[in-house]
């Protein structure tokens, strides 16, 4: 993978965020706020869990 795609990747995944917030504000202040809430064993577990699935369409897209 060369940097440009790395690069263009996070560029990506800011912008979505960013069209989240900016679409969104009061449910993802509320979403943001309940995270906070939870224990750090389940973040983690969400955690693996949206990296197994990045991981696995990124393997699809690319072949």
């Amino acid at each position: 993978m060369a940097w440009v795609d790395l690069l263009t990747a996070f560029g990506l995944a800011i912008a979505l965020e960013g069209f989240a917030y900016a679409a969104f504000p009061g449910p993802m202040r509320r979403a943001m706020a309940a995270v906070s809430l939870q224990p750090e064993q389940a973040l983690r577990f969400a955690g693996v869990l949206a990296l197994a699935a990045g991981v696995l369409i990124v393997w699809l897209a690319r072949g």
